[in-house]
């Protein structure tokens, strides 16, 4: 008898093995949808406490199904109150007395460890802000032979060669060698906007050997490598060096999971697709990198991918547009434009969707802000659809300073529900229903490995009303219902598995199983 059941063990025993090693036959382990979270606004306060404030939201943020977080620049700015896109020392994050301050308007280095590690811990990835096209608060001038430009056309000189004051040499008596001994001089750079000898602003061009704008950059302007403060020229072999050497370093001291490039479209685009090259072999990691490349086309967009070699994301800027043109046409636009010239449209697996960020907030450079009525529904399109990589905005979720007319509401608990949303239903086969110039809706019909996972969404620029729309057969006889609280009824979905979902006026419904 003993024999016998040792025997039927060991067919058992292979069996298993053997069930474990067919594909497709083991247990689906459930994946959570990703979910970026800008983690600041321009009017934060220059407090010290925004580091402490991130660590303290990180079980928040994880209970909401944020995943990965985008911190702002965290290194030393040319003030304490600099956001940091003055960047001034890449290799201070808060740590030297520098610019009359140690820690930057954010906390100091140990407070922003903290927070990472706390993210970290909750399984939250964490991507760094990239500040690379310039640098500002130099500690001294130089003298820099230079040509005036037309702003309007770069390529064009207006002016004959002469001798200015330029703010380029940076010494960073604070930290030292620290870290670098790289002292950066005017032939590191290609240009800036000021000459200190005549109190003159100007967009200058440096002259000397091999000096001129880079290129590839945007054909904006003519050429639109000049942005701003002292301009860092990535034809210059020892810049390039550096620069691949502190994004290895940046990422390793801070431990980080991936990047967000700022001001892409006025670097080198070659140099910026090499640079994701270099720090990813350096560090061995995948680091997910988004680029901010601010163009309302998908031409420019797309050229860029594939000047990088599509070894980095986009975010999807036209479909911010869509969403303003939407917000603001008083229930005219056409609904089903949503997704016209977008890149969410064509490369679903590079976009990075969002509704706002701390450019395109009231009061800011690229102010395009979408209307507060309509930030439901445009966050509904992205995080309950099954492509791009959704973005939420900190000003959006928690309001925004400033000045109080020129404020964004604290939208949470619109916001929130949808976010579960994502995290919770927004699984399976995607059927759309976008063939109406006032409403449109989507469905997922579920996955296996989510339990009661699935949804119908619908939103409307209009006067609300209703679609017949297909869930899917598995989920027949089940009782649906708006978790956003905007309709109180209920959908049973037939045997069929299609149901008939309403949405009110202006609004947003996302119905899931009760």
């Amino acid at each position: 008898m003993f024999k016998k059941l040792k025997g039927l063990l060991a067919v058992l025993l292979v069996f298993a093995l053997t069930f474990a090693l067919i594909p497709g036959k083991q247990p689906k382990a459930a994946v959570t949808n990703g979910t970026l979270m800008q983690y600041f606004e321009w009017y934060v306060p220059n407090d010290g406490q925004h580091w402490n404030r991130l660590r303290n939201d990180t079980a928040h943020l994880a209970d909401l199904g944020v995943t990965a977080v985008w911190i702002p620049p965290a290194y030393k700015g040319s003030s304490q109150s600099d956001v940091g896109y003055g960047p001034y020392d890449l290799y201070d994050l808060g740590e030297f007395n520098q610019k009359g301050t140690v820690r930057t308007k954010y906390g100091t280095k140990s407070e922003l460890q903290s927070a990472i590690g706390s993210l970290h811990t909750s399984g939250v990835q964490v991507y760094g802000d990239v500040v690379m096209n310039h640098k500002a608060g130099a500690d001294y001038t130089q003298a820099v032979t230079a040509v005036e430009v037309n702003p309007s056309n770069r390529n064009q000189e207006t002016s004959g060669d002469y001798q200015i004051q330029a703010w380029t040499g940076f010494n960073f008596p604070g930290r030292g060698n620290t870290y670098s001994s790289f002292k950066w001089q005017w032939y590191h750079f290609d240009g800036t906007d000021w000459d200190q000898s005549r109190s003159l602003s100007r967009i200058y061009k440096f002259r000397g050997t091999g000096k001129a704008w880079d290129w590839e950059v945007s054909g904006e302007n003519g050429n639109y490598d000049y942005l701003m403060y002292a301009d860092i020229d990535y034809d210059h072999p020892d810049v390039v060096n550096e620069m691949k050497n502190w994004g290895t370093w940046y990422a390793n001291t801070l431990n980080l999971d991936g990047f967000r490039i700022d001001a892409a479209k006025h670097i080198k685009f070659s140099f910026l697709g090499d640079w994701v090259n270099s720090v990813r072999t350096s560090t061995g990691k995948e680091m997910f990198t988004v680029a901010e490349y601010w163009h309302n086309d998908l031409g420019a967009l797309e050229n860029y991918l594939n000047k990088t070699g599509f070894n980095q994301s986009v975010f999807d800027v036209p479909l911010h547009y869509n969403f303003q043109a939407a917000s603001s046409q008083g229930g005219y636009y056409d609904m089903r434009n949503l997704l016209n010239g977008t890149v969410v449209g064509k490369y679903p697996t590079k976009a990075v969707t969002f509704v706002e960020n701390h450019d395109t907030q009231p009061g800011q450079a690229l102010e395009s802000t979408v209307q507060t009525w309509f930030k439901p529904l445009a966050y509904a399109f992205i995080m309950t659809r099954q492509s791009g990589y959704p973005q939420v905005f900190y000003g959006d979720l928690y309001g925004t300073k400033g000045t109080t007319t020129r404020e964004i509401p604290n939208l949470q608990s619109k916001i929130e529900p949808i976010l579960k949303a994502r995290k919770d239903y927004a699984y399976g086969v995607q059927n759309d229903y976008i063939d109406n110039p006032d409403i449109i809706g989507w469905t997922r019909e579920g996955d296996t490995s989510r339990a009661k996972s699935g949804l119908a969404t619908l939103i409307t620029d209009g006067p609300g009303g209703s679609k017949w729309m297909y869930v899917g057969k598995q989920n027949a006889g089940e009782v649906w219902y708006d978790m956003t609280g905007n309709r109180t009824d209920t959908v049973t979905i037939n045997a069929d598995g299609w149901g008939q979902f309403n949405v009110n006026g202006g609004s947003v419904s996302i119905y899931v199983q009760r």
